[in-house]
């Protein structure tokens, strides 16, 4: 049986995880797209077990909570009867990030729906020690959830953005709509009002469109199965937090949140 060697994996990985398709790490490795396919898989389940283990115990003052979105086979619009509506269709990503650490604790991949919120928020705060300062954006089973699984042990606030009517203006196709107001609301406990924001989570949505070849817009690069996207999710977040220098902290966010003490070889999620 023919084995990829311990060189050609990593080659592999460090084209999938700097932001390059599967088609293209094919013809740069000359391995075969299905091959990939299962290493990034294989390798996307190990790194899933890794950050369950390592991401315990985390000490964090403010996290923020945000929602990127992506499909997997066909987009919402377009689904038919007999399409798995659960594993087919939008999926979105929930993100917590702690903000001065950079570090992601947790993440998960579903449905925007309130049952994803509440294991969101329950995974979290298994993972964090101490009371938090939490910001979410303005979605509203976060009311619920965050309150069910931190209690009062938390100062959560929700920042509500509202957009301008973009069919209001003549607009390029595809432009987001421009933001007219975010008004910072506190929810829970005594959150620091200078300390209400989400741009670090943001900007963070911003590193995996551009790490993650299948969630670039407009383009033909999706996922497929839901499988593959978790997948391709945990081997992204592992790399992010455990081998990718980040540019303001000169080291890696599991270094700065005190998980790890050196940078990991991309060998270490093999």
């Amino acid at each position: 049986m023919n084995v990829l060697s311990t060189e050609k994996k990593l080659a592999i990985l460090s084209a999938m995880v700097e932001g390059n398709s599967i088609r293209s790490t094919e013809r740069m490795t000359g391995v075969h797209r299905d091959t990939i396919m299962r290493l990034v898989v294989r390798t996307g389940e190990k790194c899933g077990r890794v950050l369950d283990q390592k991401m315990r115990g985390i000490q964090s003052r403010f996290v923020q909570v945000d929602e990127i979105w992506t499909y997997c086979g066909i987009k919402e619009k377009r689904l038919r009867e007999e399409h798995d509506p659960m594993r087919m269709g939008d999926q979105y990503v929930f993100v917590a990030m702690d903000a001065e650490t950079k570090l992601i604790p947790s993440f998960r991949v579903g449905k925007r729906s309130p049952e994803n919120a509440y294991y969101m928020m329950q995974d979290l705060r298994e993972r964090l020690v101490g009371r938090v300062q939490l910001t979410t954006d303005g979605f509203r089973p976060y009311l619920f959830a965050v309150e069910d699984a931190f209690g009062a042990n938390v100062d959560y606030a929700m920042l509500i953005k509202t957009y301008e009517d973009a069919t209001a203006v003549q607009e390029k196709r595809y432009s987001p709509a421009q933001i007219v107001n975010a008004l910072p609301i506190p929810v829970t406990g005594n959150p620091k009002p200078f300390r209400i924001s989400t741009s670090h989570i943001e900007r963070q949505n911003l590193t995996i469109r551009m790490q993650l070849r299948r969630f670039t817009r407009l383009t033909n690069a999706f996922s497929k199965k839901l499988e593959n996207l978790k997948a391709a999710c945990a081997l992204h977040f592992a790399w992010y937090n455990f081998c990718r220098v980040h540019s303001s902290l000169r080291v890696t966010p599991a270094m700065a949140a005190g998980i790890a003490s050196e940078i990991w070889k991309l060998d270490r999620l093999l």
